[in-house]
């Protein structure tokens, strides 16, 4: 009967034997790098850790588990080495960014962001390095930086209620900076100073819905590129059956439009404006050196797109950090750090104050704790800690592994920061860490990984240290900070693609949320 049954049922006999044998040797061949056998068959099982949001904490297990290299899918592995990380990332290695990167196009336009290879990102950074120079940063923007922070201050004063929920008025802070910057005084907006539109350009990042979008985008990236295309009644049906990731305006696109409002109006000023600005301005400064080229030179919507995507990753990276810090040193297991702070920038000499008491860069830009608390906030809440993902279009060696073409490999800050061996205690928040004369300190700076590395390296480093530095000296000078009783034991959380990061020492969570109490100190 059984041989009957087999005979009579002989293809599906037939299919399950190919299915077998195929995952048999599929695994066979995944076998010479360590990882659980479900993510060597299947990229769905990665993809089902995206859905969960558990994504860049499931991988640091894994490698806790498996060792400094993982196989995280049939064609991905992850890497946790510093060989690897010089490997892949280091100047001239040749690595590509993956179509992944394609879901922060601006305006159907790449930019430098989302270009793959790094002879187009080279290509494209060349024009903007010196405006974001240390040197021009503390030259030309620093005096805007220091009129925002005083704004902020002020509305410490005015409009105490809003300015404690800190996740969304460090927003409004970093969103006045980064616009000034990019567009001056025409095109920046005045949220710290109480503009309702410009403050409601926040209110599609508020929303949990982001990262089901951002879920869909990397894994289905045609369908939900069509879905976000219709309208009228096939917008209708495509909401009432629940299958839209996010409703409209859908993430960052009421920024993306008034970037687009404030391009436009650089673009119909002057020659003598646009002159004016071009040393002041990433806008400015990307007309001017389009002017004199003459050949490649970028498109009105080309240019629109580049300044887009400077200020879309400038706004969420600088409040993300400010308000992690800020909650850090407010939690009454960090009494000691904050109190250490409040009396190194009590010291800054009044000839280093601006007329509005506000210190300048060359002064906060000297203060060691401040410098060790910034690098222990960026090391526990980095505000960008997942993957990375590269390829290679050949074959090559990495960390001794031997790693096919054009598979996907990446490194995250999250697992880089959390290796015991090199930061004891890893999930203890400790600036003390950092000034610590010893071996340790520099294995620790050889693993810090919060601005990436290489020529991918954040542009944007020097103008959000700037910002982070001014502001919380500026607001250690004048206040004291404290969680509520009632929140000691919650954490804020903040949005990256399709996880929600968080000090996952604490019992809960409240995403996009995080009160202060701020005590004048005089």
């Amino acid at each position: 009967m059984c041989f009957q049954w087999l005979v009579d049922n002989r293809l599906i006999v037939i299919a399950v034997v190919i299915v077998v044998w195929w995952l048999i040797a599929h695994s066979r061949f995944h076998s010479r790098i360590p990882g659980p056998r479900l993510y060597a068959i299947s990229r769905w099982r990665l993809a089902y850790d995206d859905l969960r949001g558990t994504r860049t904490q499931t991988i640091q297990r894994l490698h806790q588990r498996y060792g400094p290299v993982v196989r995280v899918g049939p064609r991905e592995l992850s890497f946790n080495s510093l060989a690897a990380r010089r490997t892949i990332y280091g100047a001239g290695s040749g690595f590509e960014r993956t179509s992944f990167y394609r879901m922060f196009d601006v305006y159907g336009h790449q930019n430098l962001f989302t270009f793959a290879t790094p002879k187009e990102h080279s290509d494209r950074k060349k024009l903007l390095s010196h405006a974001y120079s240390k040197s021009n940063i503390i030259k030309r923007s620093t005096s805007a930086i220091q009129q925002k922070t005083w704004e902020f201050m002020q509305m410490i004063d005015k409009e105490p209620k809003l300015a404690s929920e800190i996740f969304t008025s460090l927003h409004y802070y970093s969103l006045d900076n980064i616009t000034h910057f990019l567009y001056g005084s025409s095109g920046a907006t005045s949220a710290l100073i109480g503009d309702e539109s410009d403050r409601a350009l926040l209110t599609d990042v508020l929303d949990p819905a982001r990262r089901k979008l951002a879920w869909h985008a990397v894994h289905f990236p045609r369908y939900t590129k069509w879905l976000l295309s219709q309208s009228g009644w096939v917008e209708k049906a495509v909401n009432s059956m629940g299958l839209m990731p996010q409703r409209k305006p859908t993430v960052y696109t009421g920024i993306r439009q008034h970037a687009l409002k404030s391009w436009m109006q650089f673009s119909s000023s002057s020659d003598e404006e646009k002159v004016a600005s071009k040393t002041s301005t990433i806008a400015g400064y990307l007309w001017e050196s389009q002017s004199s080229r003459k050949e490649r030179r970028l498109s009105g919507l080309g240019m629109a797109s580049e300044v887009a995507d400077h200020l879309l990753a400038g706004v969420d990276t600088t409040a993300d950090t400010l308000m992690f810090l800020v909650w850090a040193l407010s939690l009454p297991e960090n009494a000691e750090f904050q109190e250490r702070l409040i009396k190194e920038v009590a010291n800054i000499p009044v000839a280093m104050l601006d007329s509005n008491g506000i210190p300048i860069a060359e002064a906060t830009d000297k203060l060691p704790f401040l410098d060790a608390v910034i690098k222990e906030t960026l090391r526990l809440y980095s505000p960008l800690p997942a993957s990375e993902p590269r390829s290679l279009p050949i074959a090559c060696v990495i960390d001794g592994y031997q790693v096919a073409a054009s598979e996907v490999v990446s490194m995250s800050p999250y697992t880089l920061h959390r290796n015991p061996k090199v930061f004891p205690d890893p999930l203890v928040f400790n600036p003390n860490r950092w000034l610590e004369e010893s071996d340790n300190l520099v294995e620790m700076k050889k693993w810090f990984w919060a601005f990436s590395s290489g020529a991918r390296m954040c542009i944007g480093i020097h103008l959000a240290m700037a910002e982070m530095t001014i502001l919380t000296a500026a607001l250690y000078q004048k206040y004291a900070t404290k969680v509520p009783w009632d929140l000691e034991h919650t954490s804020p959380g903040i949005t990256s693609r399709f996880e929600v990061f968080y000090d996952e020492s604490k019992r809960a969570m409240e995403e996009h949320l995080c009160h202060i109490r701020f005590q004048s100190l005089t």
